[in-house]
């Protein structure tokens, strides 16, 4: 049977909207009870630095921005190897029932306990060990991806003056709009809305005059400058405060990222793309040209953001929670924003699988690898003279996703003349999309560093000291710095995939823990069914990661990190199921949404915030 993306895009859509409804309800109302009555952290700690109540759609806006990433676009791509279908379907159920509820619980959790980190929220349910843990395997897990991030961002914008104009533009836009917002204007959002997007698109299309213009020499970098300047970008997004830069440049970027996404929804609906990939190829059982593993447990780990990640934990409780004005809005923002980036997913993986596959395995492979398959390109060639490029043999998942999504933006109407356009339009796209997850994941790594160090150093865990918040900032930029110029990132990359799947496989344990501490062991069921599934995919991935390609390479630096890694989540396990012996012991609570706010109306009376 052909399988057209128009089935596939219609489908995908109804499944999310209506897990949004039902499911997602379900967890608000019954597993977590959210209680619109009671006093946020942004709201109790009002700081205007880090504590910022915030518009719920700036909110939205930036959580949806930080945690979309690189993820949702690469991962479905790479993952087309095994076919169109066992992608297809780990991002639709494992968002739905797996990565949305993790987003949703510890974004709850984090609320709950004042903004707090996941290493605090373990300490406070699970133990001081499981704390221990959670803080080391974050932090390890954040320094990996921001650096991998950075190398991506810095390969799409070298020596590209419309790339990095485009792209640079949003910082000083970003810093407009804050003012905008606090000072010339407060609580205009419609109107810096306008201006800020209405500035942003001006970017993006002047921006290849300027590429092409006398001043083209200001916006051309080489590669290691531009990895300088993106850790020196780091640091004054995790220093200064979050409504200055980082809010609304992630809530300004979102438009264009969902604007981009829906065009290209709307482009497979006219354009009716057939899926040329098969359902499922001869590479699942392993030895492919772009994954050397089997679709299981691969599928799980090369998919992460899209369907579960637990690099989401960073942004769910590092910045978001400080923001929330009403914990009504953790629905939306915790499992609405995941289920939106399922659809990113989604249409990124229809973008990939519409090329044909000839063409799909000599972007992503090797020379030597694609000489082994003894395919043939078929429109490779043409595709690469309209582009103005060589794409043969770019792995890594960015350059045929553009490809793809060019492609079917060339076939609208009257727009077979701009498929270059196109193309540089998508790099330029994704690497926007992975500069939010640099900016957020910064300053979620120096909240980490000062909760980690204020441990030895008191004044370090005061968030409002300026010495420990400047002094951190610097201190996190260096270390992820240092591996993307030393290129050391290069070497335990292959750890970001695994560790990733742990961190999400301990999240979703310390969230069980806070089911059954809320008295609803009935519920736990929601995270622990997720919890152990991922733990078996995680250590399977992790065994054969080590013993069937670390050690025959001789990788002993990767095996150390690994064995590290995998003992620190084993410790988070172990605790939280010594915690869940103890609370299987609690009374069930049985008190309704409706009883617990009046209860709290009662309390702290009807919520009156001055929203950012």
């Amino acid at each position: 049977m052909e399988m057209n993306g128009l089935y596939l895009v219609i489908a995908s859509a109804c499944i999310l909207v209506l897990a949004y409804r039902f499911y997602g309800a379900f967890l608000a109302s019954k597993v977590l009870v959210l209680d619109q009555f009671r006093p946020t952290p942004a709201v109790v700690h009002n700081d205007g630095h880090d504590y910022v109540p915030t518009n719920k759609w700036v909110t939205f806006g930036h959580h949806f921005a930080a945690i979309a990433g690189a993820g949702p676009l690469v991962g479905p791509v790479i993952a087309a190897q095994f076919g169109y279908l066992p992608g297809l379907l780990w991002i639709l159920i494992g968002s739905v029932v797996a990565g949305a509820v993790h987003d949703m619980v510890i974004l709850f959790a984090s609320v709950r306990y004042d903004g707090k980190s996941i290493a605090d929220i373990a300490k406070e349910e699970i133990s001081n060990l499981a704390s221990v843990g959670a803080m080391l395997a974050t932090l390890f897990l954040l320094i990996i991806t921001l650096a991998g991030m950075a190398v991506v961002v810095a390969n799409a914008l070298h020596n590209s003056a419309w790339g990095f104009f485009s792209v640079s533009m949003t910082i000083p836009i970003a810093i407009f709009v804050g003012i905008y917002l606090r000072w010339l204007r407060p609580g205009k959002i419609q109107e810096a809305t306008v201006i800020g997007v209405a500035l942003i698109f001006a970017a993006i299309f002047y921006g290849p005059e300027v590429a092409a213009s006398q001043y083209a020499s200001w916006f051309t970098y080489d590669l290691q400058t531009i990895e300088i300047m993106l850790a020196v970008y780091g640091f004054f997004a995790a220093a200064l405060p979050v409504w200055l830069l980082l809010a609304p440049r992630d809530y300004l970027s979102t438009y264009l990222k969902i604007g981009t996404i829906g065009a290209l929804a709307l482009g497979i609906i006219i354009v009716m793309p057939v899926i040329q990939m098969p359902a499922v190829t001869q590479f699942i059982h392993g030895g492919g040209p772009v994954l050397k593993g089997s679709v299981f447990p691969f599928i799980f780990i090369t998919i992460a953001c899209g369907a579960l990640s637990g690099f989401h934990t960073v942004i769910a409780t590092g910045t978001t929670p400080k923001m929330i004005t009403n914990e009504r809005e953790i629905l939306p923002i915790g499992y609405g924003a995941m289920l939106t980036e399922a659809f990113i997913a989604m249409m990124a993986l229809i973008a990939a699988t519409a090329l044909h596959p000839d063409d799909y395995f000599a972007i992503n492979s090797t020379a030597e690898s694609f000489k082994t398959l003894g395919l043939q390109v078929h429109e490779l060639p043409a595709l690469s003279a309209m582009v103005g490029e060589d794409l043969m043999h770019r792995p890594g998942g960015a350059v045929s996703l553009a490809v793809g999504m060019a492609h079917i933006f060339s076939k609208l109407p009257n727009m077979d003349h701009l498929m270059g356009y196109w193309y540089h339009f998508c790099i330029m796209f994704e690497a926007l999309f992975i500069m939010t997850l640099i900016d957020a994941g910064t300053r979620v790594g120096r909240y980490l560093l000062q909760e980690l160090l204020g441990r030895f150093y008191k004044p370090l865990e005061n968030v409002n000291w300026a010495p420990g918040v400047y002094g951190c900032a610097a201190l996190i930029c260096i270390m992820w710095g240092y591996l993307v110029l030393q290129g050391n990132i290069g070497i335990i990359w292959p750890l970001f995939g695994v560790s990733n799947q742990l961190l999400g496989t301990m999240t979703l344990a310390v969230s069980t823990t806070v089911i059954m501490r809320l008295g609803h062991k009935r519920y736990a069921w929601v995270t622990a069914v997720p919890c152990f599934f991922m733990a078996i995919i995680a250590i399977a991935a992790d065994f054969e990661n080590v013993f069937y390609s670390y050690i025959p390479a001789g990788k002993w630096t990767l095996v150390a990190f690994s064995l590290v890694m995998f003992l620190m989540i084993v410790i988070v396990l172990v605790e939280a199921i010594r915690s869940w012996i103890r609370l299987a012991k609690m009374p069930q609570s049985y008190r309704t949404q409706e009883e617990i706010e009046a209860e709290s109306l009662k309390k702290y009376g009807a919520p009156n915030v001055e929203i950012k």
